[in-house]
């Protein structure tokens, strides 16, 4: 378990590194990028839990399934606007034909709510996961 868990943590730890880097682009960053690696971050993060406490994570990118599939106690805290935003995230405005520009501002905020999941998933798992190497 340690090993997969280290693997959807690296994952998740690499989507966040791209969005915080895409975003020292200023002005000329592409906001729909950095908001669905902040998504693909937290959804991640919540799978890695879903790992810990044995299930199974299915392969969707609805944030608010994935987080009710979660004992209460290890859901991060995230109102469910927020969870329908970073769903959307990655199911809608990464494609063609959303119609939608997200503002600079917008994609900090997701950044920073990606960040907050990790803080606070992190807090749940055995410390042997959160090393990176070997197990």
């Amino acid at each position: 378990m340690i090993a997969t868990l280290r693997e959807w943590l690296a994952k998740a730890d690499n989507d966040l590194l791209n969005a915080v880097h895409t975003l020292k682009l200023g002005s000329d960053c592409p906001t729909d990028t950095v908001c669905f690696h902040a998504q693909q971050c937290v959804e991640k993060y919540i799978k890695a839990l879903l790992v810990f406490q044995g299930a199974t994570s299915p392969k969707t990118h609805n944030i608010r399934e994935l987080r009710a599939l979660l004992r209460p106690r290890l859901r991060p805290k995230l109102e469910t606007k927020v969870q329908d935003r970073l769903t959307l995230y990655a199911t809608v405005w990464r494609y063609p034909g959303a119609g939608l520009d997200i503002p600079l501002g917008e994609a900090r905020e997701s950044v920073a709510i990606a960040r907050r999941v990790r803080k606070e998933v992190r807090k749940h798992l055995p410390r042997a996961a959160l090393r990176r190497g070997r197990k």
